[in-house]
């Protein structure tokens, strides 16, 4: 039987704020030793008072007018109760009916066409502590307690594992545009758990949900809401039924296990939490947040496009993080007017090439947007050529020297001198008497060896055109 797959995603990740969101202790639990940033409210003691974190909600506020939220007036807490080792208290500082922000969106590619996925809502939270398995124990470091948590649940519209993923990457490109957390999907901070549920084609039936966790990275959740798909649809093909549950992805094995049975609202017994006063969100701070809202991912695409003539897929890749944006930005300008395709092509080419190589991001570079323009001008005042650029740009790299000292040093500029280019071509056509040969009987393949040659011997200093109008007078003009 034909299935239409129905996916929700609730993204879970921690602000980049620096104290923990109802207390004083450092937020920056991932470089500390276990239980040294713990005070007695996030170790959950009898009698203590916890205490908002203005800086939380700014930036819980920054990202629901980013995702196109309504802002409600009032907003407040609630206790979510439920027992685990990871949660001190016995219950979680959460939102229930009254989040932060509800009713965004934000758009993702559908075969070809945009395609708005709806956006519940956006609320604030406390995280847990963190869980150290060891064999048939386990230990508890409290550090990561009561960091802030920003929780952005959309609507079941996602329909394909695919689309899936694309909104999860063009949201955590958007939270990284905004400054608001690291999104580090490997050290935690952005966290993805997918609900997901199959349908016969052509209806409105609603069979029950499946929770999938545990899953670190985009093509995690790619890969195992594929696995859901198949093996949702072969329990139904076999007359069985899909039960409401929560499953874990197992990335060494590609399958999803049972964890335990789904939860509902009402087991986690909300009540409005009586040690926080309801909070206030006035117009006029909402709107000079808004006022200070960088221009987005897919407006700084489209913007790239038009302004600077660039392909919408290299206009995609270089805003796919807000530093590689705005490196090309800066050295576009740099360049000067009509060199924004020869910026794009080095930062997608060569210099990608070595950030990958390296594990670096392009703000810790050792090459910064003026040296690379610098670099740019002198192949295009003819001072070096292409091929001898990239070699500069390696070193430039590796060593931080700006471009026209090492060109200086190795004496790498290139040679303007014609009758030395002439000498050398006579040496070359010498050497390779058979590809001479080859190029006066017609083959004309033989002359872009031999100019290969020259630019061989020559460190690539010489300039192709020349060495190629050279040679062809040498060997009579053919």
């Amino acid at each position: 039987m034909a299935y239409e797959v129905v996916i929700g995603l609730e993204v879970h990740t921690q602000l980049l704020t620096r104290s923990k969101m109802f207390c004083a202790c450092s937020a920056d639990y991932a470089s500390a030793p276990p239980n040294t940033h713990v005070c007695p409210v996030c170790l959950g003691m009898p009698g203590v008072l916890p205490v908002i974190n203005e800086k939380a909600i700014e930036y819980t506020v920054m990202t629901a007018l980013a995702l196109n939220c309504t802002i409600p007036e009032h907003t407040k807490f609630d206790r979510k109760n439920y027992f685990y080792p990871d949660l001190m208290k016995g219950y979680q500082i959460s939102q229930y009916d009254a989040p932060i922000g509800k009713g965004g969106w934000l758009t993702v590619d559908s075969n070809g066409e945009k395609k708005r996925i709806n956006i519940t809502r956006v609320h604030l939270e406390e995280d847990t502590a963190k869980l150290l398995h060891r064999g048939d124990y386990s230990l508890i470091d409290v550090n990561r307690s009561g960091v802030p948590l920003m929780e952005i649940v959309s609507e079941p519209e996602i329909g394909s594992p695919a689309e899936a993923r694309d909104y999860l990457v063009r949201l955590h490109n958007i939270l990284r545009y905004l400054g608001v957390s690291t999104a580090n999907m490997e050290e935690g901070s952005f966290r993805c758990d997918a609900n997901i549920s199959i349908r016969p084609a052509n209806t409105r039936k609603l069979l029950p949900k499946v929770e999938v966790k545990n899953m670190n990275s985009f093509k995690a959740v790619y890969q195992a809401l594929e696995y859901e798909v198949k093996r949702q649809g072969n329990v139904l093909d076999e007359g069985g039924k899909v039960v409401q549950e929560t499953r874990g992805w197992i990335d060494e094995t590609g399958v999803t296990v049972l964890q335990r049975t789904k939860e509902y609202a009402e087991d986690y017994r909300y009540f409005p939490e009586p040690d926080l006063p309801p909070l206030a969100l006035e117009r006029d701070w909402i709107e000079k947040i808004r006022a200070r809202l960088p221009e987005l991912p897919e407006a700084r695409r489209d913007r790239f496009v038009t302004r600077y003539g660039l392909s919408l897929y290299d206009a995609g890749i270089l805003t796919g993080s807000r530093a590689m944006a705005d490196y090309f930005e800066d050295c576009a300008k740099l360049a000067g007017p009509g060199k924004a395709k020869t910026v794009s092509n080095w930062l997608l080419g060569d210099f990608s090439r070595l950030l990958n190589a390296t594990n670096t991001g392009i703000e810790n570079a050792r090459i910064s947007p003026e040296h690379l323009a610098d670099l740019l001008a002198l192949v295009d005042n003819g001072a070096i050529s292409g091929p001898t650029a990239k070699a500069v740009l390696e070193e430039m790299f590796q060593t931080g020297k700006v471009a026209g000292e090492i060109v200086s040093e190795k004496k790498l500029g290139q040679i303007s001198d014609t009758g030395e280019i002439r000498e050398v071509i006579k040496q070359v056509m010498a050497d390779n008497a058979a590809a001479v040969a080859d190029y006066a009987a017609g083959k004309q393949q033989a002359l872009t060896f031999i100019v290969g040659q020259v630019m061989k011997a020559t460190r690539g200093r010489a300039n192709p055109g020349v060495v190629r109008e050279i040679i062809v007078q040498e060997l009579g003009g053919k």
